[in-house]
C-alpha cells in the first residue's frame, strides 16, 4: 500500500488512458473497414450472373450472348456476318472478308502488332517466337494464312 500512497492516482489514469486508446483504436479500425466496404461483421458477397451484371451496367441485350465464331446479325431478315474464328499456335483470329475484327493470345503470347488484314503473336518469354497472320477472301469466305517464325 505503501507504494500506491507514494504515486497517488498517476498508475490508474497511465492504465485508464491506454484502455481508452485502444478502444479508440478498435473502432477507428472497424469504421474504417467498414466506410471500404468490407466490414468485419459483413457476410460473403453473393455470386451473381452474368445477365445480372449486364441489367446492372445498363447494357443488357435482349439477345443471348454470341460465341466469338458468330457476329450478331444486322437486324429482321439481314444476312449475318461471315465472321468466323481461326485458331493458330500464338491465339485465336476471328476475321471476316474485311478485316481482322479480333486476336486473342493463347497463353505464353501476346499480341505484338494488328491492323485490318494481318496480325502478329509473339511468345513473351522468349520474343522470337512469332506467329504472323495473314487475311486473305476466297469465293466470301475468310482465310487467315499462318507463318510461324523461331530465330
Amino acid at each position: 500500500m505503501r507504494l500506491l500512497d507514494r504515486l497517488g492516482r498517476r498508475p490508474m489514469v497511465i492504465v485508464a488512458g491506454w484502455i481508452v486508446a485502444a478502444v479508440l483504436a478498435v473502432l477507428v479500425g472497424v469504421v474504417g473497414i467498414g466506410v471500404v466496404g468490407a466490414g468485419l461483421t459483413s457476410r460473403p458477397g453473393v455470386s451473381i450472373s452474368e445477365r445480372d451484371v449486364e441489367i446492372a451496367l445498363g447494357s443488357a441485350s435482349a439477345s443471348p450472348p454470341l460465341t466469338p465464331s458468330r457476329a450478331p446479325s444486322t437486324g429482321v431478315g439481314a444476312p449475318a456476318s461471315s465472321a468466323q474464328s481461326f485458331a493458330t499456335a500464338g491465339g485465336t483470329v476471328v476475321a471476316d472478308c474485311e478485316r481482322i475484327e479480333a486476336m486473342s493470345p493463347a497463353q505464353g503470347y501476346a499480341i505484338h502488332e494488328q491492323d485490318d488484314h494481318q496480325g502478329e503473336f509473339r511468345g513473351i518469354r522468349d520474343d522470337h517466337d512469332r506467329v504472323k497472320v495473314e487475311l486473305t477472301c476466297s469465293g466470301g469466305v475468310p482465310q487467315v494464312r499462318v507463318r510461324t517464325e523461331d530465330d
